[in-house]
């Protein structure tokens, strides 16, 4: 019988949790829970695990000040451009500065290094409030393309008045955390003559937004929604099919027409 004894007695040592939960079973479809509740070790793995997103981000869009010590505001901006797989173009020049199939891209740019900088492209790329560290002492910037960046939201539309004396060209195409409270900072852009708003999910009235845009920036053609787009119909408003003949003045009330 003490054999039996003992046995019981190092099943219900294993059983003892060894973590901040209680429950003595794990509930079905969730064991990975369990474990994270039962064991510290775990639950550190699964914070960890949901915080290294952030922390790539933050490395991603870091500032690069080494860089820029070395070469320069134009060459340390466009070294940021093109590890994020964008492009760059100076002042002066036709040709682009971008990656190839591999990812990889020359360094010839650093020859241009006292030319300022005069487009970038950074279409579908991670930059997002801290990453403008990197660009906002071009101050020749011309063109600016952040279409489809996920990580651009009103904080950062709101530090782009730092190109209000160059910037002609923005493009916020397809960016899903950009609403109408950062398409206001906008006013301070003076010199912008293209804005694209295409596919803005996060504003709810994109029709109304284009037409505001317009007012706020008159010297500015807007790209994107129609005047109408998100607009609800009018109540009482009657259709085309809902129309009816009104009687003409000629014919009396009550007259059968011929």
């Amino acid at each position: 019988m003490a054999a039996p004894r003992a046995l019981r007695q190092c099943w219900a040592f294993a059983r003892r949790p060894y973590g901040s939960a209680t429950s003595p079973d794990p509930p079905k479809g969730r064991f990975l829970q369990y474990l994270c509740d039962r064991f510290y070790d775990i639950e550190n793995l699964m914070n960890f695990s949901t915080k290294l997103p952030y922390k790539n981000l933050r490395r991603k869009n870091a500032y690069y000040r080494y860089t820029k010590d070395l070469y320069g505001d134009n060459a340390a901006a466009a070294f940021f451009v093109l590890t994020h797989s964008g492009r760059v173009r100076f002042q002066g020049q036709e040709t682009w500065f971008c990656v190839d199939e591999r990812g990889k891209f020359s360094f010839d740019f650093l020859q241009l290094r006292d030319v300022p900088v005069e487009a970038i492209d950074l279409t579908g790329s991670v930059l997002n409030y801290d990453g403008l560290d990197n660009l906002e002492k071009l101050t020749a910037l011309k063109s600016l393309d952040l279409s489809r960046c996920p990580h651009v939201d009103d904080w950062t539309l709101g530090r782009l008045h730092v190109f209000k004396d160059s910037l002609e060209e923005l493009s916020l195409a397809g960016c899903p955390q950009v609403t109408e409270r950062g398409l206001a900072c906008l006013h301070q852009l003076e010199h912008l003559r293209r804005l694209d708003l295409s596919h803005l999910p996060s504003v709810p009235v994109p029709g109304l937004v284009r037409i505001l845009v317009e007012e706020m920036l008159p010297q500015c053609e807007v790209l994107g929604p129609g005047p109408g787009d998100g607009l609800a119909p009018v109540s009482g408003t009657q259709t085309s099919g809902d129309r009816r003949e009104e009687p003409s003045g000629d014919r009396r009330a009550g007259e059968i027409p011929a």
